[in-house]
């Protein structure tokens, strides 16, 4: 029983893994560049989404491949690590959210089509995702939040993740109108990778770190670049402390997926 792991901006690696083997999975999408090894005592599977040195800007990520070679490696969990900007001004920089909501109305990949596994009519796998209670698994979630607070660090339970397009940042008029949603913080990848694991039934859930204010959440403030900078190459290591803490529990609770997957087939 494996734990997945997906990192983004700033972590490439993760210290401490261990017996680790590069991997190129191939899947129906493409081949996915996957490590596999032990982390905190785990059996752990690594994709690190933009790759070494940033090769994939978000709108590169193969969001498929990474969530089908996960399945086929025998994931039985997904923790999502991303680093965000935070559309809720009572967030403080340096800190944590474990998001219990989502907001990601258009539902595309990167290449503008539909964010799905079901793309062939009359599949035996075709189906509805369908939510109750929202898109994150609960015992996903539990877990990141007693790591994150055993671990020391602020964080915040719960809250609505803003999936926005990349590669450019978003502009005043586009964050105030996420902020009217609900929406307490935002990055480029999410959405996918949670409707994805929701798909395949995989539990699935997602924790950020708030690297900067998102465009005029404080009126007439920027966070300064070398802050910037400098909260980012923090973030691998506060996600680390998380990391080791939950991945014991939940390999040794494994958690329950979000909602169900209504499938023809199987009515």
């Amino acid at each position: 029983m494996a734990i997945g792991i997906i990192t983004g901006s700033g972590t490439y690696a993760l210290e401490g893994f261990t017996d680790a083997q590069s991997l190129s999975v191939p899947t129906p999408y493409g081949d996915a560049a996957v490590t596999r090894g032990q982390y905190a005592g785990v059996e752990a599977i690594h994709i690190s989404r933009h790759g070494e040195g940033h090769v994939r800007l978000s709108n590169h990520v193969t969001h498929q491949a990474n969530i089908w070679a996960l399945r086929e490696l025998g994931a039985s969990a997904v923790v999502g690590c991303t680093a965000c900007g935070a559309v809720d001004s009572t967030l403080e920089l340096g800190s944590l959210v474990v998001f219990d909501d989502l907001h990601f109305p258009v539902n595309r990949l990167p290449d503008g089509t539909l964010c799905t596994f079901f793309t062939e009519a009359g599949a035996g796998e075709r189906g509805h995702w369908i939510l109750h209670g929202g898109p994150f698994s609960p015992g996903v979630r539990s877990a990141l939040l007693s790591a994150a607070e055993r671990a020391g660090h602020a964080v915040r339970d719960g809250g609505a993740y803003g999936h926005v397009d990349g590669p450019r940042f978003n502009t005043p008029v586009e964050i105030a109108h996420l902020a009217g949603c609900g929406i307490v913080a935002v990055s480029q990848t999410g959405g996918p990778e949670v409707v994805l694991c929701g798909e395949l039934e995989l539990p699935f859930g997602l924790i950020g770190f708030v690297t900067d204010y998102a465009n005029e959440v404080k009126p007439g403030e920027t966070t300064p670049v070398p802050e910037f900078i400098a909260l980012m190459g923090r973030s691998s290591a506060v996600f680390a402390d998380v990391l080791t803490r939950a991945l014991p529990v939940l390999a040794s609770n494994p958690p329950t997926p979000a909602g169900t997957v209504y499938r023809f087939e199987q009515a």
